[in-house]
């Protein structure tokens, strides 16, 4: 991870006073640059313009939300960067929507209000995930497993697992 003071934020959310607070955390804690957007478009705009290191996307926006500006940067034929590290924050942390927002495709999420400590154990956890990305036909994102469980006993998809790119759904070995 780049030091603090090499680092380019873009916080993302249509409320300036959330945006003045996150922007006053990132400055006491030395992040170098911050930039703002107070919707998708500017955003998207800001993201072809210069390298961004991490992005603070608020859910709760119009005209698009930030699931959406999500799902954009991951999957848009012109995205500057589909593999840009975002953080999602929102009021609204019902399992469904932190689920919704994992499939969207982001590296972490925030519940708001949010606390300095929290934001900067988020920021460094996502900043520093050595998860490789996942392209299948619905989802493009970081993969959404962290590790192997002990007791699953479904098909080995990994290429760490030492199996091929593909397997035969047909084999009983590997039903669940």
């Amino acid at each position: 991870m780049a030091a603090a003071n090499d680092l380019h934020v873009l916080l993302l959310d249509d409320n300036r006073q959330m945006r003045v607070l996150l922007r006053s955390m990132l400055r006491a804690a030395g992040i170098g640059q911050v930039s703002e957007a107070a919707d998708a478009v500017q955003a998207f705009k800001l993201m072809a313009q210069a390298r961004l290191d991490l992005l603070l996307v608020d859910w709760k926006m119009q005209p698009m939300d930030g699931l959406a500006f999500t799902r954009m940067v991951r999957r848009a034929p012109n995205s500057p960067d589909p593999c840009a590290t975002i953080l999602m924050l929102t009021a609204h942390t019902e399992i469904h929507r932190v689920a919704a927002a994992r499939d969207a495709g982001v590296n972490g999420f925030l519940r708001k209000p949010v606390s300095a400590d929290l934001l900067f154990e988020r920021m460094t956890s996502a900043l520093t995930d050595s998860r490789q990305f996942v392209d299948t036909g619905d989802f493009f994102g970081p993969d959404r497993r962290f590790g192997a469980l002990k007791s699953y006993g479904g098909p080995l998809r990994r290429r760490s697992d030492g199996c091929d790119d593909t397997f035969d759904i047909e084999d009983v070995r590997l039903s669940a």
